[in-house]
This record gives C-alpha cells, sequence and structure tokens, in this order.
C-alpha cells in the first residue's frame, strides 16, 4: 500500500476542456500486427522541425538495415537511417503527409527481402561518458519527438539546462479519441519504456519523475506500476481522469504541477520538460541495443476497416500497403485522415508515406465522420470560451481575424492557441474557429518575416549613408585643406609683384572663383553621368525597355551639360588675364600654417565621428560604452578648435607688417603632374582590386590584369620621379600636353572591358561548374533545371556574348574611325551621331532579346509535346517573325553610310572603310554562328549521352542520333576553322 502511495503522484485540473467519444477499443481488440515489406519504401528528408536532412546516398547504392542515408543539415534537424537493406531507386520529388498537401524531397528505397542489419553499436558507457557526447550520439540514431510536431531530441535536452529541472514527465495520456498507439506501446514495451525513463533522467537530473496516463487505460496503468515495484523504482505514475485535450503539453504540466506555463515562453523556463512514451523508447534501443530510429507503433482504424488494430510499421510505408493490410473497404472510405478526428488533417493520396511523427490513419466512413455543416453567424453563447483549455476568448479572437485586426489578435494571446479543435466541437453555429485562427497566425508571421527584412534593409542603408557621410566630409576637409593652401601660395605670387597693374590684379581672383566653380560644377555633373550610364547598363542587360529610353535621354542631356560647362572654363582665361609679374596687390593675410591646416583638418574629423556616435547613442541612450565614447571625442573636438583658435591669432599679421618674401609660382604643367601622379595611383589601386576579385574567382584573365598593373604601376613610379625631377621634366609635361587624351581614354575602356569580360567568363565557368556538380550528385534534369544555375548560366553567357560583340565591333570600328575622322566636323553632329549609334545599339539589344525570348518560348512549347498546328496557333512564331524583321532592319540600317556632314573626300574614304569592314562584320556573323553551332552540337551530344545512360533500352535509336550529331559537329568545326583563317587573312592583308 505504501509503495503504491509512494508511485501515485497528485493530480491538479485546467480550465474548459471536452469529452467526445473516444472510440478507442475498435483499435485493441487484435493483437499488435507487422505489416511485410511494401514494393518501396517512400521516405522523406523532412519528417522532423526544422532544416531538412542532406541525403548522403546516391541513385542505385546498395544499403544496409540502419545504415544513414542523410545527415542533419544544421542545428535544428536530425538523420535519416534506412528501415531496411535494399538499393536506393531514385531522389526525387513524392508527395508527403502534410496539411499542404505538396511534394518534398525523398529517397526512395527498394528492399532486397533479406532486412540485412548494419553494424549495430550500443553505447554501453552511456553512464561514464559526458551527457554531451551522449546527446551527440542521439542525434546521430535520428531521435525526435513522436508525439507532437517532431522536434530533435538532443535539441530540447539541450534547451532544459538553461532553469534547475523540477519535474521530468512522460506524456502517456493519449487523449484524442480512436489513437491508441502509446497505449499498446506501454503494454508491449514496458520495460524498455523504464529503462529509457532512467537513461533521460540521468541526462536531466530531474527532481521529480512523472508518468501522466488518462485513467481509460487500465491495463497499461497496471503494467507500469508491476514494473515500477519489481524495479523498486522512484519513477511516479499520475493518473489523471479522461479529458480531451489533455495530453497537450501545457495541459498536463498544469495537471501533474498545477504550474501554468506564461504567455509566450516555454515549459523549461518554469523548470518542467516533457517527452512522449515512444521517445523514450526509441532512447532505450538506441543506447542499449545501438538501433536507429527505423520504425513506430501506428493506429489503424476506422469504420472502413475490417481489422483495425495496432502495428509496428517501418517509416517510408505508403499508407496504400497499410490500408491493404487493415483490409480496408476503399468504398465506404469517405475521409482519409492522418492523425485524430480533432487534430488530424486529411490525406489526398494514399501514396504518401509513414513519417516519425504519424501515430494514427483514421479510414472514416460518411456516417462516421460527416462533413462540417454549413456556417452560420455567430450566437455569442460563449461555450467556446468555456471549453478552452488555454483559457483564451476564442469569440474575439474570431472576430479580430476576421477583421484583419491582427495587432488585438497578438494582444489577446492569439500564439497560446494549441489548435486542439475543442471551441469549434462546442460550436452551435459550425463556426470553423481554429481554420481563422490558423490563417490569422501565418498572417502575421508573414508580417513579421517583411518586417525583420525591412528593418535589415533599414540599418544597411543608414549604415551606408553614415559611411558615404562620413566619406563626404573627410573629402571636403581636404579640399578646403587644399584650397587654402593653393590660395595662400597665390597671395604670395601677388604680393611680390609691382603694383603698376591693379585693376588687373583685383579681377584675378574674380576668374579664380569662376574658374573653380565650373571645375567643381563639372566633377558633379561627370559623376551623376556616370551613374546614369551605370543604370542604363543594367537596364540594357534587363532588358527593361521603358527604362532604357528615359535613362538614354538624360545621360544624352548630362552629356550636353558638361560639354556646355567644359566650353565655359575654356573660355574663363581669355576673359580673364593673369597679372604680370610686375604687378603688385594689396596686403592680403598670411598663408596659412601647415599645423593650422592640420589643426581644421582634425576637427572636421572628431566632428564628424561625433556626429555618427551621437547619432547611434540617440537609438541605445543605456549604452555606457557610448557615452564614455561621446564624451571623449568631445573633449578631443574641443582642444582641436582651442588649437585652431589659437592658430589662426598667431598666423594673422597687422596691417603695418612688412611683406613677406613671395615663393615661387607653381607652374600649370606641375599642377597637372600632379593630378596625373594621383590619377596613375587610383588606377594602381583599382587594377589591384580587380586582380584580388580575379584572382579570387579564378578568372581565367588574371595574367592580362596583371600586365595592367604592371603598366600602370610602372606609369605611376615615373610621374612620382618626374614630380621629384620638376625642372627636368617640364619640356616632356608641356609637350605631353598637348597630346590629345582621347588614347587615355580608349585605354581605360578597353580595360575596363577586360575585366568585364574576365568576370563574365568566371561566371560562366562556375555555373557550368556547379552543374556538373549537380550531375554527379545524380540529380536529374528536372532538379537541374529547378536550381538556380541554369539561368545564372544563361544570365553569364548572354552578358558574355553582349560583352564579346562589343569588343569585336570596337576592334572593327576602330581602324575605319581612325581613316574616316574629319578634324573639321562640328563637335555638335558628333554628338549626335555618338546618341544614334547608342540608341541603335540599344534597339538592336532589344530585337535580339526578343528573338531569343520568342525562340525560348517555342522550344518550351515543343518540349511540352505541343504539335506544330498549337505552337503556331501561339502567339510566339508570330512575335518570333517581327522581331527578326525588326533586327535585319537595324542591322541594314547599321551597314548604311551616314554621308550627310561629309566632303567628296570624306565620302570616297567613308565608302573604301565600309567596303572594307562590311566582309568582315559578315565573316564575324558567321564565325560567331559557327561557334554558336558548334556548342549547341556539343550540348546535345552530352544530352544524348546522359538519356543512353538513364534509358538503355532505347540504345539503338540514341546512338543514331549521336552519330548524326557529331557528323554535324565535325562539319561544323571544319567550317569554323576555315572562316577563323580567312579572317585572318583578311585581317593580314589590311
Amino acid at each position: 500500500m505504501q509503495a503504491d502511495k509512494q508511485q501515485t503522484a497528485k493530480v491538479f485540473s485546467f480550465h474548459g476542456g471536452i469529452h467526445p467519444p473516444e472510440n478507442k477499443a475498435q483499435s485493441l481488440q487484435l493483437p499488435l500486427g507487422r505489416p511485410s515489406l511494401p514494393n518501396e519504401l517512400i521516405l522523406p528528408l523532412g519528417q522532423h522541425i526544422g532544416q531538412s536532412s542532406r541525403p548522403l546516398v546516391k541513385v542505385g547504392d546498395k544499403v544496409l538495415k540502419g545504415e544513414t542515408i542523410a545527415i542533419n543539415n544544421g542545428f535544428l534537424s536530425s538523420f535519416l537511417h534506412a528501415p531496411t537493406s535494399g538499393t536506393i531507386a531514385a531522389i526525387e520529388e513524392r508527395l508527403i503527409a502534410h496539411p499542404s498537401g505538396l511534394s518534398d524531397l525523398c529517397i526512395i528505397l527498394t528492399p532486397d527481402g533479406e532486412d540485412t542489419w548494419a553494424n549495430l553499436e550500443p553505447l554501453n558507457n552511456w553512464q561514464d561518458i559526458s551527457k554531451t557526447d551522449v546527446l551527440a550520439y542521439l542525434s546521430e540514431m535520428g531521435i525526435i519527438g513522436m508525439g507532437g510536431a517532431g522536434f530533435p531530441t538532443q535539441v530540447k535536452l539541450q534547451g532544459a539546462h538553461k532553469n534547475p529541472l523540477t519535474h521530468f514527465i512522460i506524456n502517456a495520456a493519449e487523449c484524442e479519441p480512436y489513437i491508441t498507439a502509446d497505449d499498446m506501446l506501454i503494454r508491449e514495451k514496458t520495460l524498455e519504456l523504464i529503462v529509457g525513463i532512467e537513461i533521460l533522467q540521468h541526462l536531466v537530473e530531474a527532481d521529480n519523475v512523472v508518468i501522466g496516463i488518462e485513467d481509460n487505460k487500465p491495463t497499461a496503468i497496471a503494467a507500469l506500476k508491476t514494473e515500477l515495484a519489481e524495479r523498486n523504482s522512484n519513477i511516479q505514475i499520475a493518473v489523471v481522469p479522461t479529458k480531451y485535450p489533455s495530453g497537450g503539453e501545457k495541459q498536463l504540466i498544469q495537471l501533474i504541477t498545477g504550474k501554468e506555463v506564461p504567455s509566450g515562453q516555454y515549459p523549461a523556463d518554469i523548470g518542467v520538460l516533457c517527452q512522449n512514451v515512444g521517445t523514450c523508447v526509441a532512447i532505450h534501443d538506441a543506447i542499449t541495443l545501438g538501433k536507429p530510429l527505423i520504425s513506430r507503433f501506428t493506429t489503424l482504424t476506422g469504420d472502413a476497416l475490417k481489422s483495425p488494430q495496432n502495428v509496428e510499421v517501418l517509416f517510408g510505408t505508403p499508407v496504400a500497403h497499410l490500408l491493404e493490410y487493415a483490409d480496408s473497404e476503399p468504398k465506404k472510405i469517405s475521409r482519409l485522415i492522418m492523425g485524430g478526428p480533432m487534430m488530424g488533417y486529411t490525406l489526398d493520396s494514399t501514396a504518401v508515406p509513414i513519417v516519425k511523427t504519424s501515430n494514427c490513419i483514421l479510414a472514416a466512413s460518411k456516417k462516421e465522420l460527416p462533413p462540417p455543416a454549413p456556417e452560420q453567424a455567430c450566437i455569442r453563447c460563449g461555450m467556446c470560451e468555456q471549453a478552452c483549455p488555454a483559457s483564451l476568448l476564442p469569440q474575439q479572437l474570431l472576430w479580430f481575424s476576421k477583421s484583419q485586426e491582427f495587432e488585438k489578435a497578438e494582444h489577446h494571446n492569439l500564439f497560446d492557441c494549441i489548435e486542439c479543435g475543442a471551441c469549434s466541437y462546442v460550436c452551435p453555429s459550425s463556426i470553423p474557429l481554429v481554420q481563422y485562427y490558423r490563417h490569422s497566425k501565418s498572417s502575421i508571421r508573414e508580417a513579421r518575416e517583411a518586417n525583420v527584412k525591412s528593418d535589415l534593409a533599414k540599418q544597411r542603408f543608414e549604415a551606408r549613408k553614415a559611411r558615404q557621410d562620413a566619406e563626404a566630409a573627410e573629402k571636403e576637409a581636404k579640399r578646403l585643406a587644399r584650397q587654402k593652401a593653393t590660395s595662400s601660395k597665390a597671395t604670395d605670387a601677388k604680393k611680390a609683384a609691382p603694383a603698376k597693374a591693379a585693376p588687373t590684379a583685383t579681377a584675378a581672383p574674380a576668374s579664380n572663383d569662376e574658374s573653380k566653380k565650373l571645375k567643381v560644377d563639372i566633377a558633379i555633373g561627370k559623376s551623376k553621368l556616370k551613374k546614369l550610364q551605370k543604370q542604363l547598363l543594367e537596364a540594357q542587360e534587363n532588358q527593361h525597355v521603358e527604362e532604357i529610353n528615359s535613362l538614354q535621354l538624360q545621360v544624352t542631356d548630362q552629356e550636353k551639360a558638361i560639354a556646355s560647362l567644359e566650353e565655359q572654363l575654356a573660355q574663363v582665361p581669355s576673359a580673364a588675364p593673369v597679372a604680370p609679374v610686375e604687378n603688385t596687390a594689396k596686403a592680403s593675410p598670411a598663408p596659412v600654417s601647415d599645423e593650422l591646416k592640420k589643426a581644421k583638418v582634425d576637427v572636421a574629423l572628431i566632428g564628424v565621428k561625433l556626429k555618427k556616435l551621437q547619432k547611434q547613442l540617440a537609438d541605445t541612450p543605456e549604452d555606457q560604452e557610448l557615452k564614455d565614447k561621446v564624451a571623449a571625442f568631445e573633449a578631443d573636438l574641443k582642444v582641436a578648435q582651442d588649437t585652431v583658435s589659437k592658430l589662426s591669432e598667431s598666423t594673422q599679421p597687422s596691417t603695418n607688417a612688412t611683406t613677406p618674401e613671395p615663393k615661387a609660382v607653381i607652374s600649370d604643367e606641375l599642377k597637372k603632374l600632379k593630378i596625373d601622379a594621383a590619377i596613375a595611383k587610383a588606377a594602381v589601386k583599382k587594377v589591384e582590386k580587380a586582380l584580388k576579385k580575379a584572382e579570387e574567382i579564378q578568372a581565367p584573365e588574371i595574367e592580362a590584369i596583371r600586365q595592367q598593373l604592371q603598366e600602370a604601376q610602372q606609369r605611376a613610379d615615373e610621374l612620382e620621379k618626374a614630380l621629384a625631377n620638376p625642372e627636368t621634366t617640364a619640356p616632356k609635361v608641356a609637350a605631353a600636353k598637348a597630346e590629345p587624351t582621347a588614347a587615355n581614354l580608349d585605354a581605360d575602356a578597353a580595360k575596363k572591358r577586360k575585366i568585364d569580360l574576365a568576370i563574365a567568363k568566371a561566371g560562366v565557368k562556375k555555373a557550368e561548374k556547379n552543374i556538373q556538380l549537380l550531375k554527379e550528385q545524380g540529380k536529374d534534369e528536372a532538379e537541374i533545371n529547378a536550381s538556380e544555375w541554369p539561368s545564372k548560366l544563361k544570365e553569364a553567357q548572354d552578358k558574355l556574348a553582349v560583352l564579346e560583340k562589343e569588343q569585336a565591333a570596337e576592334t572593327t570600328k576602330s581602324p575605319a574611325t581612325t581613316e574616316a575622322s574629319a578634324p573639321a566636323a562640328p563637335v555638335a553632329t558628333e554628338n549626335v551621331d555618338a546618341d544614334a549609334a547608342k540608341k541603335r545599339k540599344i534597339d538592336l539589344a532589344i530585337a535580339k532579346a526578343g528573338i531569343k525570348k520568342a525562340e525560348k518560348n517555342i522550344q518550351l512549347l515543343k518540349d511540352q509535346g505541343k504539335d506544330e498546328s498549337e505552337i503556331e496557333a501561339s502567339e510566339w512564331p508570330k512575335k518570333l517573325i517581327e522581331a527578326q524583321q525588326k533586327l535585319a532592319a537595324l542591322e541594314a540600317d547599321e551597314t548604311t553610310p551616314a554621308t550627310s556632314v561629309s566632303t567628296p573626300v570624306e565620302k570616297t574614304a567613308a565608302a573604301d572603310s565600309e567596303a572594307k569592314v562590311e566582309p568582315e562584320m559578315d565573316l564575324a556573323n558567321q564565325i560567331k554562328k559557327e561557334k554558336i553551332a558548334v556548342a549547341l552540337a556539343k550540348a546535345q551530344i552530352n544530352k544524348l549521352n546522359k538519356r543512353l545512360e538513364s534509358t538503355p533500352e532505347d540504345a539503338d535509336s540514341i546512338n543514331q542520333e549521336i552519330t548524326a550529331t557529331e557528323q554535324r559537329l565535325q562539319s561544323a568545326e571544319i567550317l569554323l576553322e576555315k572562316l577563323i583563317h580567312s579572317q585572318t587573312n583578311m585581317q593580314e592583308n589590311r
């Protein structure tokens, strides 16, 4: 009597609950069944909550029973093992047991019938090794929670150590109607259950261990008490009254401990941990026998089954195989449910497999589970509130869900709803309350994810803006320092000049100011132009026609504005001649010292950093570290400001002070030399950055970029030497001043184009490499096409083709342009021609994109099995013809020579030039077409070889296709070689 009292724990109560018909006796009439092996086992990779497992096997591999076939794919993931020995037949998308009815990636295992076990390695020293090693072992055995959402057991046990545990509860309540899988498990494997609980108690170290079980399982209760008494165990049994949903985790905790889990928290936060009886038995099998989790107890019940019973079934067994085992009557099946009638979900297909969380298959007749009555208006009876086990207000939550007032629904603890269905069960208006709550929860989760993404984007934007502001402030400080230094030197020069032409001397500063303003405007305009050109290039790559036209107009306007500003700048020196050396200026302030310049720069930099810290402090006012930094920067700023004031006072001369000795005026050539040196250094840095990027992606143009780096470094060194000896290099600089800068611009453009080509080739290579890797992993064409790499390969190839075409056009265009260029042509005409050429290029790109799109869609229709009449009836053949006609018209316009402003001599030169270019262009187009033909033939051969491997029964027809394609490839390669040879001879003759 005392032992029985010691085994029994005190029981409390919880709010609400209902008493639906139990219907548990039907499945307990027969003993435990063990179905035969099916023809195939379908093993989904996502049988648990969290990330899906990652397959370790390939199609065709032979595996043994218990062998690992998939490993965890992150922290919240699990392992998967072969339920029997056999061969991996496929890794493909199959329908799975999920409320959505969607497919997921599955491993298809064909049993060999031998059921041969792999080598089992039990963990006999589990009491001696660290608990972390035991948890890692359980993870490798694929143990997850088998009563709820399938939470990985090792993760749940790790989280249990956040707070000291007062209660470790084993959930054996099984409150849902019809389900008796846990009842049968306790009867059949009582000892294994007790040993598994003892292993878990060793891991969690809880003060009390309690088994919670409903009083409608007398046989299982008696078996537990007998076993516990024989082992003299301190594990307690809490027999709770039969009430739905007493098996819910939070409700069972309240029944056994009297504690209520606070809203938004977990049981571990109040010192409680729950585990299902199926999980405890699986842990026993893994630790003591070395068996991974490959099977479970499942209830087969319902009026449509002649032999309802509990079975021990292998994971991956199709539901159809179990229905056949239980003698189902297909005509009587009205609804097929996985789980119970309260929280289960309807299956649309019997081909779905049993997974680790499948505890019941309910084949219900129409009489057993009739269709729900139509929804009516709420009568505000309050019965849903009385039945809710979570003490919520279902009526209020319904109104908030219908009106999409999600914030109010959250405020009323919508996420505490366990979706047990008690409110829907008692509702006299037949309102599907749980469905409304699920919809609201999913909407709130989507909004939260969108807010998180928005916040991250905002943080990135603010960080970028702060960085740009700091860089701009630093540049402005440096610019002011340089400007003051230049003005001080100019002032020295004016002081040294005599006062013969005072009016001219006073006009010089005005012209200098105007010149500086124009230079600043030109620099800003060029920056805007560069940004617009970049946007235009992106729009052309993405084929956004409206954006292309708008951006093209903006680019043209900006170029004209810059040209106008440059003309004004060229006229400024003639309007304001420089005063002769004999002139002298009025007394002006003394030049600013180096210490004063440095002090002012320090003030500007400290001010920028201080503003940034103050902004961060406004967001997090409690951050003491930020406060200390702000105080330190404020002190530094004050010291720097005091230093500036002292230096300004010490350098201010009196009105009667003698004029200091004038410094030598820096020549324009020396200034230009300094600018060239700075540009050369910037170019070196830019090429170094490009080389680093090319080395990271292993681009094929690395050697070319290194050569460019060497040339840029050599130029920078030469300019540095020239700056060190300005007297010897002055004549060279003056001579270089007269040379045109077009060559430098062309060189920079060529360098940029080479770098872009290298990056594009690397992108193609990377995409091809990843596609090949997917093929080696056994992925079929559908899986490879569903990945991102084919689209990335297409984009990279398109980009590479555009770049190669631009390079070829530039190569063929440059000689003709040199011969046909006329120095007397007006500037406006050149700009118009350039604009027209750009617009023509854009139109050509759009037309080619239209052809590609139409051809792609026609090919897609062919792949879908459409015949020629259906394809002709679609819009794509017509669009293809229109695009080809447009492209032909544009190419014809492009080859027409522009003679509107040419002289007779120029016309002759242009005609000769085009006569040379036209055959070259035709030859280049033919070479390009043959290259495409060669590439297509090679791709076709690869595709046919793959088909030959997958379908050897069609070997004869496939081999004939391969032979024909190889002949076509050989002919195309021979023709391509001849065309390239002809092109080489033509270039040598020219």
